[in-house]
């Protein structure tokens, strides 16, 4: 099996959804990132969904804008992306880490040397925030050539009839999007989660994760009672961003919140 697939059994076997932490790569500058990344990665991660900075993040709210901001003006590029990405590797061989990205990005530089670059860095799979499957032909080409997995979003406004051709060109996860709007922290969970995860699942075998508003322990363990997996972005970039410029206060904090936030991914 790929490192997703081994990631989300591992989760299964002991009983509770996989955890997957978000962060935008070189928030607030490589140096800290990298201290970030490897924080939540010896935290208790399953999996690590790594922003790409992008200056015009449409499905990201305020918190995770501010960060690909952050990012951007550090200096952070397509190759200092990889960078960053090939130093984690090097340290946790058998975490997943996966691309959430915009298709500008992946264009601009070519869909297939981007893609083989992307594998050759370490990375197992990629979101397309803004790229539908209809509309997917090259990225799937390239991600079947280098064995990149696809994820695909599937959201609440999704009709019925399109979810098979969504599951279809994914090769990793599903991604359910619980809310309509952008990223960001929630009071609550939203509604009618899990009778969306069982209408994926009528038509995949692959994992479903759920993301978009989670941002408790008690919140987590809410959505892993029906998902494989659980998304929590915004309450960890907050880590870095009410900590910006004390690299060691970010990752403390990031490992405490990690720490429980992960516990809350158990199922009973």
């Amino acid at each position: 099996m790929d490192r997703i697939a081994q990631a989300f059994a591992r989760a299964r076997a002991r009983h509770r959804a996989a955890f997957v932490a978000y962060l935008c790569a070189g928030d607030p500058d490589f140096d800290t990132s990298l201290a970030a990344c490897r924080a939540v990665l010896a935290g208790g991660v399953d999996l690590l969904e790594l922003g790409v900075p992008f200056s015009d993040p449409l499905a990201d709210g305020l918190t995770n804008q501010l960060a690909a901001q952050r990012a951007l003006e550090a200096g952070m590029t397509s190759a200092r992306v990889f960078e960053l990405v090939r130093a984690l590797r090097a340290d946790h061989p058998d975490t997943p880490i996966v691309f959430y990205t915009y298709y500008n990005l992946v264009f601009a530089n070519g869909v297939e040397a981007y893609v083989r670059a992307a594998r050759a860095a370490g990375v197992d799979g990629m979101l397309t925030l803004d790229l539908p499957p209809e509309e997917a032909g090259e990225l799937l080409a390239a991600s079947r050539t280098h064995d990149l997995k696809t994820v695909f979003i599937v959201a609440p406004t999704t009709p019925d009839h399109r979810i098979p051709r969504i599951t279809a060109a994914t090769t990793g996860f599903v991604y359910y999007v619980s809310r309509e709007g952008v990223t960001g922290v929630r009071d609550e969970v939203a509604g009618g989660i899990p009778e969306a995860v069982a209408r994926i699942k009528a038509h995949t075998a692959l994992p479903v994760a759920v993301g978009f508003g989670i941002s408790r322990r008690d919140q987590v363990g809410q959505v892993a009672r029906c998902a494989d997996g659980v998304v929590v972005g915004s309450a960890l970039v907050n880590c870095i961003r009410e900590n910006l410029g004390d690299t060691g206060r970010i990752v403390a904090r990031l490992r405490t919140v990690v720490a429980d936030l992960a516990a809350g991914a158990a199922r009973g």
